[in-house]
């Protein structure tokens, strides 16, 4: 029981890095190049960031965050109805979509730092239960 106590990897620590644009491993160097782009390696401790997969998962979780969160809430407002869509429909895609741009790149370097934190790396993703069946 004294091994199963002992966290190499802690996961709420490692996801607040990655949320934070930070690298999971160490927290001091960036998690991003450019907008998306993960860093192949950590400029503080070398750690191989680029290793970790974050294919579909943060887009998926970004727009199940968005719909749940502000557009069924935002359908219970009579304002949403009762406004021409002339002048609905920029304002609130506007909206959704500076927030979809803003949420994508923390969550996603939460994702990262949840396939850190779980130890997930490119090589461990690509067997699926598929596989393992043939």
């Amino acid at each position: 029981m004294r091994a199963m106590a002992e966290i190499v990897f802690p996961l709420w620590r490692s996801v607040s890095r990655g949320l934070s644009h930070h690298c999971p491993a160490c927290g001091g160097g960036r998690l991003y190049g450019r907008y998306l782009k993960i860093e192949p390696e950590c400029a503080a401790c070398g750690h191989r960031l680029a290793a970790y997969p974050a294919d579909d998962g943060p887009a998926y979780l970004t727009i199940l965050l968005v719909g749940h969160l502000i557009i069924a809430p935002l359908l219970v407002f009579p304002v949403v109805w009762e406004t021409s869509p002339i002048i609905a429909l920029p304002i609130l895609l506007g909206g959704l979509t500076a927030v979809v741009l803003a949420g994508l790149p923390r969550i996603k370097g939460g994702w990262v730092g949840l396939m850190y934190a779980l130890q997930v790396t490119d090589a461990k993703s690509r067997l699926h239960t598929s596989d393992a069946a043939d």
